[in-house]
Parts: C-alpha cells; structure tokens; sequence
C-alpha cells in the first residue's frame, strides 16, 4: 500500500486496493513514517526524522533485519478483511517464513483474548533490543590489531594480554583478559580471531575447542550404564569356563516389531522372544524376564547387552530376576560376538523387511529349535541343545 502512495495512488485507491477504509490506509502510511502534503499540488513523502530506521521499497531483501516499513506491512496484511498468512508476508517482504515467525513470537501481544501486533511497538522494542546488545571488546580496531600482531609472533593469550597492560597503563580499553583471547580463538563463526592470524596454530597445544575444566564427572545422556559397564562385569565371564552367562540384543523389523534374542556364552544355546508390537525398555525387559524364568538360576548368572534405550529399565529387571546386566563399550559388537553371530544366523530365516508382528509364536520357536540343534565346530560338532542340557542335569543332580 505505502509504494502505492509513493507511486502517485490516492488514499481511496490505495485503500480499495486493499479493501480497507481510507482511514485505515492512512493510519498504516503514518504508521510507516510517510508524511502527507494536502491540497492541489499536495502528495505523500517519508518523514526524514524515521527515515534512518526505514529500507528502500525496492531492496527490502537486502537488509536481514526488518524495519519499521515492514513492520508496517505485517501489521496491514494481519488487519486485511481477510488476514494473509506467514508464508504470503514473507514472500511480500522477500524474506524467510521463519523471520516472520520469530518477529511475531517476539513482539505480538494479547489484547481482550485477541492476539495483536502494533508495527510501531513492535519497532521499538526491537531498536531497544539491538541497543542493549554491547559490541564485545576485540571488535575495537585497535586492540583488535595488537592481539592478532602478538599471536602472529607466537606469543601466548596470557602473554598477550600481561603486555598490553604493560604497554597501556593509562588506557584500559586496550587491556583485555586471557581468557577474552581465548574465547575468540576458539570461535568458529564471523569475526573469529582465527580467521585473521598468520599462524596456523595460535595455541601450542593446538587445540581448536576448549577442553572443561569442571573436576565433576562429565554428564551422560544415559545414566543407566552407570556401575554397569563391561569393566564393572565380573571377571569369569571372559573366558566361558563358567555357565549361566548370556549376550542379547534386539533383531527389528517394520511397524514397531521386533524380537528379543539372548545367547549362552559357553555353550551358544539360543533364546527368543518376540515383542508384543512395542519396543519399549518395560516391554522389552518384561518378555526378557519370561524368556528366562524356566532356567535354574545357576545358569543365569549375567547378561550382556549394547548400549541401546531398550534396556535403560535393566535395575528393576535385576531386581526382579536377580540377573544383572552389563552394557557394551560404544560401536563394539565384538564385545558380544556370540550374539551378533547369532543375529546374522537369524537373519537367514528373517531377512530384513521382515514384519516380526506377522510371525506366529510357533514359527518364532521352530527358529529356536533349527539353532539349538545345529552342531557347532566351536562345540566338537555338538549341539547348542545338548551342551545345555549336560548343563541342566548337572545342575539338577547338584541340588
């Protein structure tokens, strides 16, 4: 509407063009910083006291931030008969839809459970945001030039900053503090001190990021593993001498389907349950515990699993079956050969694509069954299910 004034409209035009009433019209072109001249030879014109806070009509998609002429534009196409969207204003100011966004989360207001938004608040909020907003002290030129002249001679930020004390005593806007210099090396965007130096290393240690300093223990994303990480698990699980100890990991397929596979260290005897449709660590856990619950309890002595979500509920697991679990170092499916191998034999009878939701409880324990018999060199060429079953009768003649 305001390059329709400039262009020579009348108010009455520029507001059916609109479909506004004349007095809207000219309260968006006041609002826009455009003066009027009544009478014969009268027009319209941009007031020189706002025109420093306006952009050219024809490069309003030269300048990043919006000015008090757009403003004007986005409060005119939300008060239209019929309000234009975010994507519509943004094509009409040659600028992102998401600029639109965030001028209109920051500065729109609630008003009699309406929400509204005044250009010329919205303008001054924004000038009284870019004021607060203090340059940092390298952008100085001149303190700027010292710093970035001793880095090239390799001196070192503290050393930099103890000289220009030094050579400054009466001027503390060209002192700055080690730790500012090491801020700006170790920044990677616009304006980084990096970008300036000669020097391909301005540390010595070389470093590009900043190393904590904090002496707490670093945090995690996954606080289940803590205290049961592969070094917390006991020692006699390594060499398979001893029984009861198992590897398990999940095989998924589409529609959130999947089975739980558990394998026996020594004597490679194959456990598997399949999913209810959910992958969940309380489902998950659950078709564990029932997988599990026919052994005697010599022979489950741990479990052994990857780092995955799915067994993040492991303690009331633990709890309720006294069988703890211990977790993989990160990319390491060595650490539980026994089952990755297991897995690939698995994907024999199910390749991937497989919708595990379709299969019946009988075709997942024929699966069972075909891997327990198979004789195994590692076994003499003895079966998975005759090794447990050695093991089983032990136990019972033990008790």
């Amino acid at each position: 509407m305001c390059r329709s004034l400039l262009e020579g409209s009348s108010g009455r035009d520029a507001a059916a063009q609109w479909g506004v009433s004349v007095a809207t019209a000219w309260r968006w072109a006041k609002l826009a910083g455009m003066t009027f001249d009544l009478g014969r030879h009268g027009g319209v014109g941009v007031d020189p006291g706002t025109a420093g806070t306006q952009r050219p009509l024809e490069k309003l998609a030269s300048y990043r931030r919006l000015s008090l002429f757009d403003r004007v534009y986005i409060q005119a196409m939300f008060e239209l008969p019929t309000p234009a969207g975010v994507r519509a204003i943004a094509r009409g100011l040659g600028v992102a839809a998401s600029t639109i966004c965030r001028e209109l989360a920051a500065h729109s207001f609630e008003h009699w459970g309406k929400r509204r938004y005044d250009a010329r608040l919205a303008h001054l909020l924004a000038l009284g945001k870019r004021a607060r907003c203090r340059p940092g002290k390298l952008e100085t030129a001149q303190l700027r030039g010292e710093v970035i002249a001793r880095l090239n001679q390799r001196f070192s930020p503290e050393q930099v900053a103890g000289q220009l004390r030094l050579m400054f005593p009466e001027q503390p806007e060209m002192h700055v503090s080690h730790e500012t210099i090491y801020q700006a090396l170790y920044v990677q965007g616009k304006g980084a001190l990096r970008q300036e130096l000669k020097v391909e290393k301005a540390l010595r240690s070389g470093r590009k990021g900043r190393v904590p300093a904090s002496q707490l223990p670093p945090r995690t994303s996954r606080p289940w593993l803590q205290g049961a990480r592969l070094s917390d698990r006991p020692a006699e699980v390594e060499d398979r001498a001893v029984p009861g100890h198992w590897e398990g990991d999940l095989v998924v397929g589409p529609n959130n389907s999947g089975i739980v596979t558990l394998v026996e260290r020594q004597t490679r005897y194959v456990l598997i349950g399949r999913l209810p449709g959910c992958r969940d660590s309380a489902t998950v856990t659950d078709v564990l515990a029932q997988m599990i619950a026919a052994l005697p309890s010599r022979l489950v002595a741990t479990i052994t699993w990857d780092q995955g979500t799915e067994m993040a509920a492991h303690a009331a697991f633990t709890v309720k079956t006294g069988c703890p679990v211990f977790f993989c170092d990160p990319h390491s499916p060595w650490q539980r050969g026994s089952n990755e191998n297991t897995n690939g034999l698995i994907r024999d009878f199910y390749p991937k694509g497989t919708d595990f939701n379709t299969l019946s409880d009988a075709d997942i324990a024929e699966t069972e069954r075909l891997l327990n018999i198979r004789p195994r060199e590692t076994l003499g060429f003895h079966s998975p299910h005759a090794k447990m079953t050695e093991l089983i009768d032990g136990v019972a003649l033990a008790t």
